[in-house]
């Protein structure tokens, strides 16, 4: 099961350490999204929660994932900046039905497959 929490740590804090297979932190090339996902690692390292997958979602470009790279200083999956992700969004469609082939949805899909591959 692949639960969508809100955003920031709280969740974190009141999560039993060993109720779950992986933490997904995802992390947008921003200030403020960079800074809560450091939050998060720390915690789940903190309680022993993990392990940790880090997301970069909406990368522009390679200054925007040597921010988050340089920031976390971890290995991340990438999301690149999609339009076809955002109209999709807009139109209450899918982008895996809208757009299957786009950037974008490879990416995700690349992450859930890796995700559900035998450890």
């Amino acid at each position: 099961m692949i639960a969508d929490f809100e955003a920031g740590v709280g969740t974190l804090t009141r999560m039993a350490q060993a109720s779950v297979d992986a933490i997904l932190v995802v992390v947008e090339p921003t200030p403020k999204s960079i800074e809560v996902a450091q939050r998060a690692i720390a915690l789940a390292a903190e309680r022993g929660i993990g392990p940790v997958v880090v997301v970069a979602n909406r990368v522009g470009g390679q200054d925007d994932l040597a921010r988050v790279r340089a920031a976390l200083r971890q290995d991340v999956a990438v999301i690149p900046e999609d339009p076809a992700i955002l109209d999709a969004d807009r139109d209450g469609a899918a982008p895996l039905d809208r757009s299957p082939g786009s950037p974008g949805v490879r990416a995700i899909a690349s992450v859930a497959r890796s995700l559900a591959a035998p450890a």
